[in-house]
Formats: structure tokens, C-alpha cells, sequence
């Protein structure tokens, strides 16, 4: 009786598939075919903007790491970080014992030589004198006479000149500000051994001058040629929001860096000490007037990994066409690369769009 129940359950299910009314489900039907119509847009050119948002950064107007001249210790530190010095100013006193001593040689030299000159001088001045009587002195013995005092004169010169050098350096063992400014580092103290600097030593102090600054940024390469040098620029602050400030492009480096971009400084004033190097802000830098640009919708462009690109539509085939982004605003994007006014592109294109494909 068991094995009959199974049975009948079996057929039963068995007739109920196949007396089924509907026809067979085509299960690709909510798949996307290769072969359905695509929106598309034209690449249009027009000016999206006056001008550019970028970031800039300040940076001191000079600069100058300070180290010694020669191999010495620190004797006296007058400043500390965050001294504000003026040129000339005393910085630094340096002491070393072995230069007395070579200035104490060289002053020697130099008045030894300055003897044996003034000591040829004479004796040339006393043999001219008795040359006037004919006979007394030979012309040979007169000659001589004045190569030996040509001689001890040049020697005294150079002796001077060394000992004036010596003089020099031992001047250097005071440590004075090249600039009026700030001292915004201090890696020594008095005692230390300091020496001649090195790519990998520690300058014994760090100046800029922050009176006035520099406010750098880079003008990516698709705005250099855009850029209008006779309007000026207006840039805020991160620290200072809702300060604005205006000023002129002061120069720029006329070259691209590796990152593909021009360098423009903007020079700021900073009389009350209010901004700091290293301050970040966003400059809106002007374009010419009448500078127009590709714009696509922003529904147009693909972005994945590897590649920014947008679908071109050439002869009824998809081209992919990679690009660089600009300005964005709510419903275009201005657009860089291998693109013209006019060409068609595919909207909302998804990833099985592939290159070569047809479109209609």
C-alpha cells in the first residue's frame, strides 16, 4: 500500500507539469540585448567658465637654511624658533681656538715680506742715487736691484692678501641674517660642533622672510594657454575662511613639471604676520575671455580603474575615447582629449557596451 501512494503522487505531478496552457518562459527576456537603441549626445564647445578653481599653498618669499662656514662650536645663540631678526643681525657667536693662531702666522708672514720689500726698495732707491756718477755702479748690479725689489713687493702682496683672507674667515664665526625675517627652526645649542653643510646634516638654523609670501599653483597643461594674465586673482584661505583677497599673477616657471602642470606665484602681502607658509587655500585663477571648451553630459562618461573614457559613434560602431576631466557643473563636464564639436556620444553606456560594437 506504501509503494502505490508514491506511485500515484509521481503521476500526478508529472501531469500537472505537462498540462501546463502557457508556453515555455524565455528566461533571457529581461536581459539586455546587444542590438537595442542607445541614447546619444553631441559634443558641444562653448565657455562653461570665467575661470578655474585650484589649490595653492604659501611659501615663504625667502628662504635659507644656515650652516657654518667652518668646522667650529657654538659659542653663543642669540635666537630661538620664532625670533624675528633683521639683516645684519647677530645670530650665532662661534669659537675656534686654531684660528687665532693662523691669523697670528699669517699677520707675521705679511710683515716679514713687507720688510724685505721696504729693505729691496731702499737698496735700489741708494744704488740709483750713485748711478748718477758714471762708473760707480754697473747697469747689471742696477737691474738686479729692481727684479729683487719687484720681487719682495709682489711677495708682500700676496702675503697681505692671505692674511686679509684669514681675516675673513675668521669673520665667519659670527653668524649674521642675510634678510629680515623669521627663525622658524633651531637644531643646535651652545656647545654643539658645527661644520660645513652636507645634503644629509641639519642646518644649525632655518630663516624666512614672511613679510610678504609666496602663494604657489599649479595650472594643470589643458588651462596654461587659457590663463588671463591681466585680471587678477581671487583666493580664500582654509585657516581664514570668508576672507577673500585679490591680487595680480607676480610670474610663473614657463615650464611644465613632471605632473604636467605650470608653477604661478602670487606675490602676498603679510605685514601682520597673520598667514603662515604652509597655509592651503583655493584661487580662482581667470580665463581669457571667450575661451570655450568640449563639454559632454555627465551621464556620459565611463569611469572605471584603468580609464576615464566616453563611447564615441562612428559609422554606426562604438569607439571608445579616453579623456581628462576639467570643470564640472550640474549637467556637463568639460572634457579633454580625442574628441571635436559634434561627435556623437553614447549616454549611460554600461560595461556591455564593448569597443566595435554595433549602435543603433
Amino acid at each position: 500500500m506504501k509503494y502505490k501512494l508514491i506511485t500515484i503522487a509521481f503521476v500526478a505531478t508529472t501531469l500537472f507539469g505537462c498540462s501546463h496552457a502557457d508556453k515555455p518562459v524565455d528566461i533571457t527576456a529581461g536581459k539586455a540585448k546587444t542590438d537595442d537603441k542607445l541614447e546619444t549626445a553631441t559634443v558641444t564647445e562653448k565657455a562653461l567658465s570665467s575661470y578655474v578653481r585650484l589649490p595653492g599653498q604659501l611659501k615663504p618669499f625667502n628662504e635659507v637654511n644656515i650652516f657654518a662656514k667652518i668646522n667650529s662650536f657654538v659659542k653663543q645663540l642669540n635666537v630661538d624658533r620664532g625670533s624675528i631678526v633683521h639683516k645684519g643681525q647677530l645670530l650665532a657667536a662661534l669659537e675656534a681656538p686654531e684660528m687665532a693662531s693662523q691669523v697670528q702666522s699669517a699677520n707675521a708672514r705679511y710683515l716679514q715680506a713687507q720688510e724685505a720689500a721696504n729693505a729691496s726698495r731702499e737698496k735700489y732707491r741708494r744704488l740709483k742715487e750713485a748711478a748718477k756718477e758714471e762708473g760707480a755702479v754697473s747697469p747689471l748690479d742696477l737691474d738686479n736691484a729692481s727684479s729683487k725689489m719687484k720681487a719682495d713687493e709682489a711677495v708682500a702682496l700676496s702675503e697681505r692678501s692671505n692674511a686679509t683672507s684669514v681675516k675673513d674667515v675668521q669673520a665667519y664665526l659670527n653668524i649674521r641674517a642675510p634678510f629680515d625675517g623669521m627663525i622658524v627652526q633651531r637644531n643646535v645649542s651652545a656647545g654643539a660642533l658645527v661644520g660645513p653643510g652636507k645634503s644629509t646634516d641639519q642646518p644649525m638654523l632655518v630663516l624666512q622672510g614672511t613679510r610678504k609670501l609666496r602663494l604657489e599653483v599649479m595650472i594643470p597643461e589643458n588651462y596654461v594657454e587659457k590663463v588671463d594674465l591681466k585680471q587678477p586673482v581671487t583666493f580664500v584661505f582654509n585657516a581664514l575662511p570668508g576672507q577673500s583677497n585679490k591680487a595680480y599673477i607676480s610670474r610663473s616657471s614657463n615650464a611644465l613639471s613632471s605632473q604636467r602642470s605650470e608653477a604661478i606665484e602670487i606675490d602676498v602681502a603679510n605685514k601682520n604676520q597673520q598667514l603662515k607658509p604652509g597655509m592651503y587655500g583655493e584661487v580662482k585663477v581667470p580665463l581669457l575671455f571667450g575661451a570655450k571648451s568640449l563639454l559632454v553630459p555627465n551621464n556620459a562618461i565611463v569611469r572605471s580603474t584603468e580609464r576615464i573614457y566616453v563611447v564615441k559613434v562612428i559609422n554606426g560602431k562604438a569607439v571608445y575615447a579616453d579623456i581628462k576631466e576639467g570643470i564640472v557643473n550640474d549637467t556637463n563636464t568639460e572634457v579633454f582629449g580625442n574628441l571635436k564639436a559634434g561627435d556623437k556620444i553614447v549616454l549611460n553606456p554600461g560595461d556591455e557596451l564593448k569597443e566595435g560594437q554595433e549602435i543603433k
